[in-house]
């Protein structure tokens, strides 16, 4: 069956524009979706997936490398080690971690059955290498060990995997989407983790009964002919396809202003965020959104519609103060910016 086409999701607007802005700029270090199960959360990051346009890999290459990679942008000899060969286009890379993977399963391991009948070491790429250049999708992550979170976010963050073990010594390039997603009441994920995720949206079963009647139409359409239903909205799948492609390409020329700058800090002091991790993300989100608008310049309303997903997962609690940390945000911004 055809995928579900972006455009045609009912609401969660917040949630669709946190991955657009991580499909302009995937620095922003991947999006944590909060919410009740059966809202959309795995259908959307699906659909941007299949919407983009198909990247250019080598032949015979395990670890997605593109032509123009340079040397040795992986760790056994291929085509695109040495900048030639033949190449071949293939879907952007949508890869499920599953809750039971193996640290072997997820970062790669001595390929043993090749090991046992030739004596060769040879790495076998786990799903970090086959999620390089695409989006790498976990859900219920607050589930997931510890120590495999800690892992994917350090991989997310600095776009390699390094593998040292059972005598091998293997690094390879992983830059992807890293988009987790979970229920609050099943678990919270630990502080200093949620801390790693560049933005954090909140979705909710929505409330209106025309809403929840229209969904109910699109994936009864869908499932009775879903490349019929995919034609249908394919213009306005367009139409993203071509905001995304713009933002990228404005997203390098665009620079955000002192006075910009000045109100992020003054944002994330006045609501306590620990460290300048904040900061960094929101100037980061805030460029993003200006060039998926077609901005000439990064704005305070730019920084403003983006604080709550920038920060919300980078509040401490407060005893005195159960309102929750979207309102908080929302309080400062009108005390400090009207």
């Amino acid at each position: 069956m055809a995928r579900f086409p972006f455009s045609a999701i009912v609401g969660q607007d917040e949630m669709k524009l946190a991955l657009l802005i991580a499909a302009v700029d995937p620095s922003i270090g991947g999006v944590m979706v909060f919410g009740d199960r059966g809202t959309g959360k795995s259908t959307a990051a699906r659909a941007l997936a299949g919407l983009l346009p198909p990247i250019m890999v080598m032949d015979g290459c395990r670890f997605g490398c593109a032509p123009a990679a340079g040397p040795r942008t992986c760790p056994v000899p291929c085509t695109a080690s040495a900048g030639g060969g033949k190449a071949h286009k293939q879907p952007v890379p949508f890869v499920d971690l599953p809750l039971g993977a193996t640290e072997d399963r997820v970062l790669g391991s001595l390929d043993l059955e090749r090991a046992l009948r030739t004596g060769e070491k040879v790495f076998e790429p786990g799903l970090l290498a086959r999620a390089h250049r695409g989006f790498l999708y976990i859900d219920e992550i607050n589930l997931l060990e510890d120590h495999l979170v800690d892992l994917l976010l350090d991989v997310a963050v600095s776009g390699e995997n390094v593998v040292e073990r059972e005598g091998l010594s293997v690094r390879h390039k992983a830059k992807f989407v890293l988009v987790g997603s979970g229920n609050p009441e099943e678990g919270e994920l630990r502080p200093q983790l949620l801390d790693r995720f560049g933005l954090a949206v909140e979705v909710r079963t929505p409330r209106a009964i025309d809403d929840r009647v229209e969904i109910m139409r699109r994936c009864a359409a869908h499932d009775g002919d879903s490349v019929a239903f995919g034609a249908l909205w394919a213009q306005e799948d367009d139409k993203i396809l071509r905001q995304i492609a713009r933002g990228q390409r404005k997203l390098a020329s665009l620079e955000v202003p002192d006075d910009v700058l000045v109100d992020a800090a003054t944002l994330c002091s006045a609501v306590g965020v620990d460290g300048l991790r904040g900061e960094l993300t929101l100037m980061r989100a805030a460029r993003s959104i200006a060039a998926l608008n077609g901005a000439k310049t990064v704005r305070r309303e730019h920084l403003l519609q983006i604080a709550p997903m920038a920060l919300r997962h980078r509040l401490r609690r407060d005893i005195l103060d159960e309102t929750g940390s979207t309102t908080r945000i929302e309080r400062a911004i009108a005390e400090h910016f009207g």
